[in-house]
């Protein structure tokens, strides 16, 4: 089984091996925010959250995912993140099927966790390329993604039907490994500069 379970942790958050254990807490971030009624992306509800995680640990099982619970430093589940997509011959992942509470948002959480995963992939596991997708429209998304450092490769049009039966055109986006030096300076520098 290659990428295998890893808790990683940083300043601003921890992310930990995905765990029923978590199910409770993070049915309460996804409904702080009704993050589930977002139309253009696909975020568990309370209800759903327990599915959710089964769903997840059941693919990482298969091997085509690797699934977190976000946390804060105190070790308070906040949201989720994954590799996906898991391309064992050629080594590359995705980092998507992410959402954090509000309170968390727009903060140096997402940077140091996206810092995080990045360095694993590139320095512990050796990864060729790490992927990331997202709606066409979804411009909070995509923004972010591109803060992060990662080029645009293309938009797969009418790539997917979402929840609400639209289908999805997805904006595609990579960092290579001969990329990672220059993007890992970037967000380092990023999460120490001072915040207004």
């Amino acid at each position: 089984m290659w990428p295998t379970p890893v808790e990683l942790k940083g300043q601003h958050v921890v992310l930990a091996p995905l765990s029923q254990d978590h199910c409770t807490t993070l049915q309460a971030a996804s409904a702080s925010g009704d993050l589930h009624r977002l139309w253009y992306t696909s975020i568990p509800s309370a209800e759903g959250m327990a599915a959710e995680i089964d769903r997840r640990l059941a693919l990482q099982s298969a091997g085509s995912m690797l699934p977190f619970t976000v946390m804060t430093p105190d070790g308070t589940p906040v949201g989720m993140t994954t590799y996906m997509n898991i391309d064992a011959t050629t080594k590359r992942v995705e980092i998507g099927s992410t959402w954090y509470a509000p309170s968390v948002q727009r903060g140096p959480l997402n940077t140091e966790a996206k810092r995080l995963l990045l360095a694993h992939a590139f320095e512990d596991l050796d990864c060729v390329a790490v992927e990331f997708r997202t709606h066409f429209i979804n411009h909070q998304s995509r923004r972010a993604i591109e803060r992060l450092g990662a080029k645009l490769d293309g938009v797969l049009r009418s790539h997917m039907r979402i929840a609400d039966g639209t289908l999805r055109d997805t904006a595609v986006y990579s960092i290579l490994a001969h990329e990672w030096p220059t993007v890992r300076s970037h967000l380092t520098w990023q999460l120490e500069r001072p915040r207004p």
